[in-house]
């Protein structure tokens, strides 16, 4: 695991000694996502830089690396899970290595099969080749968007990174103002965007090609794809149980110890219970708050217990939890307002006392229907039999009752269609708050101009299906694998997801809709998979996430500050401050549980403060920097 920068330039003059410098500049802000090593490489149109965490091969693993006579050269963030079968392929072929890394293994299958070898790969990672030989760029994004990939492209140079802050130390930040009007729908920027005009995400699943001088040409090679059978119960299950036991084995592949999260839900306790097969003194970390209901600490500590392996846990305050934020949020480039980041960095730092690498959960949910919005569907079938002039007469009927009367919201999502109420996982501001909250706010950037491409490819599928299609492309990448990445490389650890791989998402994808969601019980087939593997108190237990206690706080102990940050923010050039505070007001006066959209606001300001008033400054120490490699 690790961090990488460069830059391609459209003629060779270009290299000087200033960019050399900006290169430097752009690799030691990310020192946190490789603390062991740094590496540079030159040449006449390129120029990469990269931070190093040592997992694989820690002797002889350093980049840039290079093969087939210094013709390729790779920088390269994640772990390639079947290399030591690929390698064995490509020795066959008559190919040699001279280390024992993934990465060499990359570069090998590029010098045999180009474009392609990106197909052939099973693992999480974000990669650039450059070869002297046609003077082109090869680069790719691993299939869920579980490593990052940030790219600009101006004034005949395209710089890339694995942290958005990295571009920003050559460039300074202009807010995209299309993209915070999807922020506060979505509490993410929606991918390929950022919230920087000029700076982009490769899109997971894709890679692109570029010479010198040229655009970037990006290309799609891998799209989910779910093809629901009739397979029973029986076999779907023990076909779960296989593929995720050969999942988490290979996602153990390491050179330093691993560890994992633990919560109280079924996917990490799956994970932990496989991996304690292979591992029996495997370490598990969890977190939790003071308050009560918002704790996951006693069931990890009791399915630790029943496992028989270690649990180490941590108890966060409100004050650490305040104290934190600002770095938290810079840490995460662009602002995401999902509360449970802020577990996810302190779980993640106490890990990093003990070991390097940590499995966790996300993507269960995704991949075999676990959220319990996915329930709706069949809550609402009802409405299905109802004409539509009734529909129009209820929908009508809804609109002109007050907001928080029961039963408002089950009407008016039982008489929208599909395609127009489900955006994904988080819903924060509709179109008409939005409105009222934004200075600016534009008409032809409604949250569904994110959505509806993805509605018109999900023809055939059924309404589960649809909502996990959406996630998958919008939820999944912008939130739950953004804040995993910046969360766990924050403090230097590499966390691994073995829900997220391909071999397990053939397997999910023929899940059919009664095996995710049965009786009200979400993820049935994991579940029932999980039977005799997991122990019994988790099988049924209702999903919390990382439970965070903000509407409380917001009424309690964050209550000052978030109404000193409203005011002193420099952002009366966005927001009609007003309705925030008539939100917070609300909010306190028990009127309306505002919490999550008083988050999206206040998250969104302090990202501000860092990153366009530059109130914060974080950084690090000079790092020693390496020699650059001039070829």
């Amino acid at each position: 695991m690790c961090g990488f920068v460069g830059c391609v330039h459209s003629e060779p003059k270009s290299i000087h000694s200033n960019i050399k410098e900006s290169i430097k500049k752009m690799n030691t802000i990310i020192t946190h996502r490789g603390p062991d090593d740094e590496g540079y490489f030159l040449d006449d149109f390129v120029n990469f830089g990269f931070r190093r965490l040592s997992i694989i091969d820690i002797e002889n693993g350093n980049q840039p690396l290079s093969y087939e006579n210094e013709r390729y050269w790779i920088i390269f963030n994640g772990e390639i899970y079947n290399y030591i079968e690929l390698r064995k392929e490509l020795i066959d072929d008559g190919y040699e290595f001279t280390t024992d890394s993934d990465t060499e293994v990359i570069l090998a299958l590029f010098s045999s099969s180009k474009e392609q070898s990106v197909r052939k790969l099973r693992g999480m990672f974000a990669f650039v080749i450059w070869d002297k030989v046609e003077q082109r760029l090869f680069g790719a994004r691993d299939h869920f968007g579980i490593k990052p990939f940030f790219y600009c492209e101006q004034e005949g140079i395209t710089y890339f990174a694995s942290e958005k802050k990295s571009i920003l130390t050559v460039m300074s930040e202009e807010v995209d103002m299309n993209s915070l009007q999807h922020y506060l729908s979505f509490q993410y920027a929606p991918e390929p965007a950022t919230l920087s005009k000029t700076i982009k995400k490769l899109p997971p699943g894709h890679y692109f090609t570029q010479k010198p001088g040229q655009k970037m040409d990006i290309q799609k090679y891998w799209k989910p794809n779910f093809q629901p059978t009739n397979m029973d119960d029986s076999k779907m299950i023990r076909e779960i149980q296989d593929v995720l036991i050969d999942s988490v084995s290979v996602h153990m592949r390491s050179d330093v110890p691993v560890g994992s999260f633990l919560s109280g839900g079924i996917d990490s306790s799956f994970v932990v219970s496989i991996a304690k097969q292979i591992n029996p003194k495997i370490k598990t970390f969890s977190v939790g708050f003071e308050r009560d209901g918002y704790s996951e600490i006693n069931v990890a500590q009791e399915t630790a217990n029943a496992l028989n392996v270690e649990n180490i846990s941590y108890v966060i305050s409100p004050e650490e939890f305040l104290a934190e934020l600002p770095k938290i949020i810079w840490h995460m480039d662009d602002p995401l307002a999902d509360p449970a980041a802020v577990p996810l960095y302190f779980v993640a730092r106490e890990a990093r006392k003990h070991v390097k690498v940590a499995l966790s959960g996300e993507g269960a949910d995704e991949l075999f229907g676990g959220y319990n919005i996915y329930r709706e569907p069949q809550s609402l079938r009802m409405f299905s039999y109802i004409p539509s002039p009734l529909k129009y007469a209820l929908k009508t009927l809804s609109a002109a009752l007050p907001e928080g009367v029961k039963g408002k919201s089950f009407i008016e999502r039982g008489v929208t269609p599909l395609d127009e109420r489900y955006i994904g996982n988080a819903n924060m501001f509709n179109e008409k708050e939005k409105k009222l909250l934004l200075v600016n706010y534009q008409n032809h950037l409604e949250n569904t101009k994110i959505t509806s491409p993805i509605y018109s490819n999900s023809s055939g599928y059924d309404a589960i299906t649809k909502m996990q299609n959406i996630d998958i492309h919008t939820w999944l990448r912008g939130d739950i694998l953004l804040k995993a990445d910046k969360m766990s490389m924050a403090n230097s650890l590499e966390v691994r997801v073995p829900f997220l791989d391909k071999h397990v998402f053939n397997i999910a994808s023929k899940i059919s809709s009664n095996q995710k969601v049965r009786n009200g019980t979400t993820k049935y087939a994991l579940r029932k998979a999980a039977e005799g593997i997991v122990p019994e108190h988790v099988w049924n237990r209702k999903k919390l996430g990382f439970p965070v206690p903000i509407r409380h706080w917001l009424k309690e102990e964050l209550y000052d500050w978030a109404t000193q940050l409203i005011q002193d923010s420099a952002t009366d050039y966005i927001f009609n401050k007003q309705e925030i505070l008539k939100l917070l007001h609300n909010h306190v006066q028990n009127k309306m549980d505002n919490s999550r959209k008083l988050w999206t606001i206040l998250i969104f300001m302090i990202w501000h403060q860092i990153y366009v008033e530059k109130v914060y400054e974080f950084g690090y120490e000079q790092q020693r920097v390496g020699q650059v490699v001039a070829h």
